[in-house]
């Protein structure tokens, strides 16, 4: 088991430790990721998609910025 230091978020290790140990971990994380991930309603994406051309940005971008703040720019 490793220790968690700051910035840590819990998620898997990036290089590949033992297969074994964090498979659960593994596959809960992809589980959340693909779920934070998942395509909105059309008029929220068109609205996202909107307002991050406004701001130069590209929609997934501006969607990390919403996942990350926990607020719209």
């Amino acid at each position: 088991m490793r220790n968690a230091g700051i910035g840590d978020n819990g998620g898997p290790p990036l290089e590949d430790e033992d297969p074994g140990d964090a498979s659960w971990k593994g596959w809960v994380w992809r589980k959340r990721h693909k779920a934070a991930w998942k395509t909105p309603p059309r008029e929220i994406a068109l609205r996202r998609l909107e307002r991050a051309e406004a701001l130069g940005m590209s929609y997934r971008e501006y969607a990390l910025e919403i996942m990350e703040r926990g607020r719209h720019l």
